[in-house]
């Protein structure tokens, strides 16, 4: 063979420079690969170690890793945080029921008026809303006949999910609560919500924050007379406690700070009061749901996780986390069933011995049995009784609404 042929092969044999810049992209797309999901290993190590509730009350655990198994029920809370009245009492409070074989799911809302009972060290009948249960076991000492002493482990969380579970006819194996600043944060990094409005509503006494006890420049000698006039109608005698909120029936783009305002209002006249605001929650995560799917949220996480740490406290252990997130890319495949607990189908209103309104189950206080059975057939399919009706469907419609 001639040196000209040999010259020539190894001419074809040595790479261009073409192909030498395309393997060094190569390699620096995979390392870059590699570093975001080592980053994202370590941000997610590191969030779940920071939630969870030992971070917050040392001393506690995270509930151990339950057995292998498919369904979940997890409590979810929805509270004020540091810059509220009641810090910790639950404003929102719904209970998440998912089969990962079935790919189905429940959403149940629980108003916070519903009674419930707590077990005491003294054996005396103590009652209280259901949105003070989280309050009352993260501060016992406020309430020391309260036997916190009797929830699970002592851990903080077990108590909440113990009492829920009396409602609810089953057990709740984690809860995960956010205040409303994280709630705020989480929108707008997810850049905002657009939410379809079914009903145009007023309201005009929606609290503002931090004016809680303003006396809107009256003196302190007006008190008596302002609190008279309160009873009827709070914005005339402290003006300045409260703004109005106007939302029209339609599609809405919605930022945290107005997102938060469009799930918590509950005195219009027109859509008022908690069954209707439990039902404008669930619709606003559908609409959540729907804007998670159109993003790339791969991007979206390590800034959730970020900015979210602060905000967020739940029991979840870190391997059962594991096995929510890759769910996330099959919502679509999900059948969801959503019920508000109300005066429509499962409660009634009564006032309790000290004075306040609640809510109890129309078999009388303290009985559950129907709420069990309704709750029963929602997860399974069955066809409720006719006083109820029920409906299911990926668009997830709303149950006794």
């Amino acid at each position: 063979m001639s040196r000209l042929t040999i010259n020539s092969i190894h001419r074809k044999r040595r790479p261009s420079q073409g192909s030498k810049k395309v393997k060094i992209i190569a390699k620096i797309c995979f390392l870059a690969i590699f570093i975001f999901i080592g980053l994202f290993l370590v941000k997610g190590v590191q969030f779940l170690s920071h939630i969870q509730t030992p971070k917050f009350f040392p001393g506690t655990k995270v509930s151990p890793t339950p057995p292998e198994k498919h369904t979940y029920t997890i409590l979810l809370m929805g509270y004020g945080g540091s810059t509220h009245e009641g810090t910790y009492l639950t404003d929102t409070m719904m209970v998440l029921h998912i089969d990962l074989e079935k790919k189905k799911a429940a959403l149940i809302s629980i108003p916070r008026d519903t009674w419930v009972k707590f077990p005491t060290k003294s054996g005396d009948n103590f009652h209280s809303k259901i949105n003070s249960i989280y309050q009352i076991e993260l501060f016992p000492n406020d309430f020391p006949d309260v036997d916190v002493d009797s929830f699970k482990d002592k851990v903080p969380g077990n108590g909440t999910k113990s009492l829920v579970s009396q409602v609810v006819g089953f057990p709740i194996d984690n809860y995960l609560a956010v205040d409303f600043q994280g709630f705020k944060k989480a929108i707008d990094i997810l850049g905002g919500i657009d939410v379809k409005i079914e009903k145009t509503f007023t309201d005009s006494e929606y609290p503002v924050d931090g004016k809680e006890r303003d006396l809107c420049g009256k003196q302190e000698s007006d008190l008596p007379e302002l609190e008279k006039i309160a009873t009827q109608s709070p914005q005339t005698a402290f003006p300045c406690r409260y703004e109005t909120l106007i939302f029209n029936k339609g599609t809405m783009h919605m930022d945290g700070e107005t997102a938060l305002k469009f799930v918590r209002s509950r005195h219009s006249l027109e859509d008022g009061g908690d069954f209707n605001r439990a039902s404008r929650q669930q619709l606003f995560l559908q609409a959540v749901k729907d804007k998670v799917l159109q993003l790339n949220f791969v991007t979206k996480i390590i800034p959730l996780m970020d900015e979210l740490q602060n905000h967020i406290r739940t029991d979840i252990a870190t391997v059962e986390m594991t096995k929510f997130l890759p769910e996330t890319t099959k919502i679509k495949e999900y059948i969801l069933s959503m019920l508000v607990l109300s005066d429509d189908n499962f409660l009634m209103s009564d006032i309790s011995d000290n004075g306040q309104f609640i809510l109890v189950s129309k078999e009388g206080q303290d009985k559950w049995t129907s709420v069990h059975t309704g709750l029963h057939n929602l997860i399974e399919g069955i066809t409720p009784t006719p006083s109820a009706s029920l409906r299911t469907s990926p668009s997830a419609p709303v149950y006794g609404e």
